[in-house]
């Protein structure tokens, strides 16, 4: 959906007055590209690019205090009020406890704070300028402020560890410009920084209290709930809703927006085999209200739902999938289009496209999610996030153990026997999860450090040895045996410092820790996938992501998340629930085959592109990889060898990215002749919020 930014200003970063200009250290005034001022001096705030009406509110109480939502937040007038009052002292929790996805700016007197949400999906950056401290929700404008470099250490650990915290620490891939953990907020108050957290974590002596099973999933229920009706309850205007895109021959409105890229007015949903989208498909469906298409507009369809379905031409052995799609479309509050896609929307099939944020591996199959997305409403549910919060890491087996909760392990283990085949799965298993149970954090660092400095990247294959190499605090990404070994050898370096710095570990369990990080990897990748996918005038929605939505997602007791097939489970009691019975033999079957099949299918199809991408790669002009390695790996995986595709994606991923930024021309801001002259005609903002809070005392 494109950067979103809220940037602060210590002294020095000057007035906004009635302008909305900001003056740096050096006498600078720059203003961002394509905002509008929400407040003035000597704060000032601003909404950055295509906001709907309602998705920006702001409630004040006198003009040092005052409140800022930006995004679709479930909170009346009133409990924004209540918000600000409770702020005032100390309680940020509060501010992050609505329904809806969205960034909260509170000021109070010279005191500005900003809260980041639970999964990363909003995150906040903040960086040293003109004598303060600049802050953001996203990284390049600030780091366009400070006219940053790239951390090549950076994307180092984001290809040898990406779900590692110590490896990646509070860095991003420009120098200077830094990250808060989810779950935390940025204060700035009388020139000086704070990081607080606002939310208690699972402790490593006591297990936090969880509720009984079924009050737990009546929670995820009535969060999901929430957050679906806070969607619902938003006006449902866009801009650009009553522009018809001109006459194709054979076509309706529908179909013209959607070969245009523009998407139908109303509210949609993904609808396929996974249980996550459908599940959120048939609770807008069901919810008293009119979830559907506009009348007069798009489909036709009334007040009907506009379920998408994607069908991939090009990967087979989806039939039963999209027999059940069909079979709950039946539903007659629901219009389902099937989108159907071959060769030209595989992963890998476009290497160009717009600049992201940050890198992601989400950049090779951009193309693939924008062809559904465009045949999509303006506002539109996916189910991302949902095996992230609610399925159990391999790791929290030994949070089980930690608890002498021994017998709970009982059925996830016996699935991996039948899965593998093999008698000696329980004590494989077992053992390894009594060896994290036993295993300090910082000796678990340290052991990923060791090996990634000896290049050991060797690991126990199939479904059974997953399970196994995941049961440890810290493991190499899959990318990482193509890393020289200078820049391996810079990421141990980093992990060796963390654990030097620290005097203890994380204060969570290796199961919930461990979890927690896949959550926020997850939440970074859906949101490089927002702006690389964007569809003009749409919303992507992804509840489970949601702060409500995570909190009852961790409320789940570790007994109920690791039985075979649990996130199905949950879902259909939810739905259960919510009054939705009938579902189609086989619902909630895992999908992740013909994902994997669209991936090689993608890189056989491509490889000679991608080999081209390689023969001079950014990547190994900065020490990361050998071009000729990269190159032998592309076409050892396009014929067929056993390699880790994921790990190929974040290598051409980060090369496409490097490429798009050197080839970037502009700047985020504006205001001097020199800036002004630097940005060129064709950017467009990309949505977001900036403002300035004074730090001076």
């Amino acid at each position: 959906m494109g950067w979103s930014s809220v940037t602060a200003r210590a002294p020095g970063f000057g007035s906004a007055g009635a302008t909305g200009g900001a003056t740096g250290g050096d006498g600078e005034t720059v203003h961002p590209v394509g905002s509008q001022l929400l407040w003035g001096d000597p704060d000032p705030l601003w909404a950055v690019g295509d906001w709907r009406p309602d998705e920006v509110r702001v409630v004040k109480v006198d003009d040092q205090n005052r409140i800022a939502v930006l995004g679709t937040c479930g909170a009346s007038d009133e409990e924004l009020r209540v918000g600000l009052v409770a702020a005032r002292g100390g309680a940020l929790r509060h501010l992050t406890a609505w329904s809806g996805s969205y960034t909260a700016v509170v000021q109070v007197g010279r005191r500005v704070m900003v809260c980041g949400d639970l999964a990363g999906v909003r995150p906040v950056f903040h960086t040293p300028w003109a004598g303060g401290t600049a802050y953001a929700t996203a990284a390049l404008p600030l780091a366009d402020l400070i006219e940053a470099n790239l951390d090549f250490g950076y994307l180092a650990a984001l290809l040898a560890a990406p779900d590692v915290p110590a490896a990646l620490q509070d860095s991003t891939p420009y120098e200077g410009v830094r990250r808060i953990p989810p779950g935390h907020a940025l204060i700035l108050r009388a020139g000086a920084r704070e990081i607080a957290g606002y939310e208690p974590v699972a402790s490593l002596a006591v297990a936090a209290p969880t509720a009984d099973a079924d009050s737990a999933v009546d929670g995820v229920r009535d969060a999901l709930v929430e957050a679906v009706r806070a969607r619902l309850a938003a006006p449902r205007h866009v801009p650009g809703a009553d522009i018809d895109p001109g006459p194709v021959p054979g076509m309706g409105p529908a179909e013209r927006r959607a070969a245009r890229g523009m998407p139908v007015p109303g509210i949609g949903a993904d609808l396929s085999g996974g249980p996550a989208s459908g599940t959120l498909a048939l609770l807008a469906a069901g919810l008293p209200g009119a979830p559907g298409t506009v009348l007069g507009h798009g489909t036709g369809a009334g007040e009907r739902l506009l379920a998408v379905t994607f069908n991939d031409l090009a990967v087979k052995g989806r039939e039963a999938e999209l027999e059940r799609a069909g079979t709950l479309a039946a539903n007659p509050r629901l219009h389902h289009v099937v989108v159907t896609g071959g060769e030209e929307v595989l992963p890998y099939a476009e290497l160009e496209g717009p600049l992201t944020d940050e890198p992601g591996p989400s950049l090779v199959t951009a193309a693939r999610h924008r062809a559904r997305l465009a045949s999509g409403s303006a506002d539109h549910f996916t189910g991302y996030g949902a095996r992230q919060v609610l399925d159990a890491h391999p790791a929290r087996l030994a949070d089980l153990l930690m608890d002498r909760k021994r017998r709970h392990l009982v059925r996830p283990v016996a699935a991996l026997a039948k899965a593998d085949g093999s008698v000696l799965v329980p004590a494989r298993v077992y053992g390894a999860a009594r060896k994290l149970s036993r295993t300090p954090y910082l000796a678990g660092v340290e052991g990923l450090a060791d090996r990634l400095l000896h290049k050991r990247f060797e690991e126990p294959a199939g479904a059974v040895g997953a399970s196994l190499a995941a049961l440890t605090w810290a493991r190499p990404g899959p990318a990482a045996r193509w890393l020289t070994g200078e820049a391996l050898a810079e990421v141990s370096v980093r992990l060796t410092g963390a654990t030097t710095r620290a005097s203890v570990g994380p204060g969570q369990r290796p199961g919930d820790f461990r979890a927690r990080s896949a959550l926020t990897r997850h939440a970074a990748d859906l949101r490089i996938l927002e702006q690389a996918a964007e569809v003009r005038f749409q919303r992507l929605h992804a509840p489970f992501l949601d702060n409500q939505v995570v909190r009852a997602c961790h409320a789940l007791p570790e007994s109920l998340r690791v039985r075979p097939g649990a996130r199905a489970a949950i879902l259909r009691t939810v739905l259960e629930g919510a009054g939705v019975a009938d579902l189609p033999p086989g619902w909630g079957a895992p999908s992740h085959a013909s994902s994997t099949a669209a991936a090689r299918t993608g890189l056989r199809v491509a490889v000679d592109e991608l080999v081209a991408l390689f023969d001079t790669p950014l990547l190994a002009q900065a020490g990361l990889v050998e071009a000729r390695v990269v190159r032998k790996a592309l076409r050892a995986a396009a014929d067929g060898e056993p390699l880790p595709l994921e790990g190929l994606a974040d290598l051409v991923s980060l090369e496409l990215w490097l490429r798009r930024l050197l080839e970037r021309r502009g700047t985020c801001w504006t205001g001097t002749p020199a800036r002004q002259r630097a940005v060129p005609e064709g950017i467009r903002p990309q949505r977001g919020a900036l403002g300035a809070g004074a730090g001076r005392g």
